[in-house]
């Protein structure tokens, strides 16, 4: 039985980075819950792959390639997004990066720049254009993905952090600049075991794990689903402005 607050049939999502790892997980979430989908990401074919899955969900999808951090492709993707579904219901904000480097002096001008361009830049041209547009319409729900390194922040994330951190008190402001109509929250996302796992060194992260998260481990990707169907769906008409942890009970 589906449960009716968490049924999306008719709606239309948007999700950046939604081509793999979490993004991924909710875009499939949503189409198999009746939302039709626009999967934006920096390269085309992973798009039209997971677009086919949705497609395979029995959902419209369309596959969009697109660089967050540039504002002009940002307004291509809305317009491309309108243009084929005529409206907006859920815009998720997931799309980021946290490039690796040995010392705070390796940090160049155009890597700073890249970071908050893709983690911070991205998200605030994504919530005005598309919140606008959403308050014309009556409504929607926004959720921006952000990372526990913007509350505990640690070595080697250093831009990250502050970005993220910035995405978090963005999601307040607009939660009140866009409000009623419009919701938007924060998912704050803790150590999921995506692509970015790949780089980490698994026997010392399973230790720490144990120590430092509540559940001892990592998290799944499809693990995300929950918080961000409560979140985009009418379950949470009274959550808006909120900074919420996925995080497995990290210290």
């Amino acid at each position: 039985m589906t449960d009716e607050l968490l049924d999306f049939n008719g709606q239309v999502a948007l999700i950046t980075g939604g081509s793999r790892g979490l993004g991924r997980q909710m875009a499939l979430a949503l189409a198999a819950r009746g939302a039709n989908v626009i999967v934006a990401s920096r390269k085309i074919d992973p798009c039209v792959e997971v677009a086919r899955e949705i497609e395979a969900l029995g959902q419209e999808a369309l596959p969009y390639a697109c660089h967050v951090g540039d504002w002009d492709q940002i307004d291509a993707l809305v317009g491309a997004a309108y243009e084929r579904f005529g409206k907006l219901d859920i815009l998720i904000n997931n799309a980021g990066m946290s490039p690796l480097y040995e010392n705070l002096s390796d940090v160049s001008s155009e890597l700073f720049d890249k970071v908050i361009a893709v983690n911070l830049k991205g998200p605030f041209r994504l919530m005005a254009v598309v919140g606008e547009r959403m308050v014309e319409a009556g409504g929607g729900s926004i959720i921006n993905v952000s990372s526990i390194a913007s509350q505990q922040p640690t070595p080697h994330a250093e831009p990250y952090g502050a970005a993220k951190a910035g995405l978090n008190a963005l999601t307040r402001s607009f939660a009140f600049s866009l409000g009623p109509s419009v919701r938007v929250n924060c998912i704050v996302a803790g150590p999921f075991l995506t692509d970015i796992s790949n780089a980490w060194d698994m026997d010392v992260f399973n230790q720490t794990a144990q120590v430092d998260y509540a559940v001892g481990r990592g998290g799944e990707p499809e693990e995300i689903v929950g918080a961000a169907l409560y979140l985009a769906s009418r379950t949470s008409s009274f959550t808006t402005g909120t900074v919420m942890r996925v995080d497995g009970g990290g210290r």
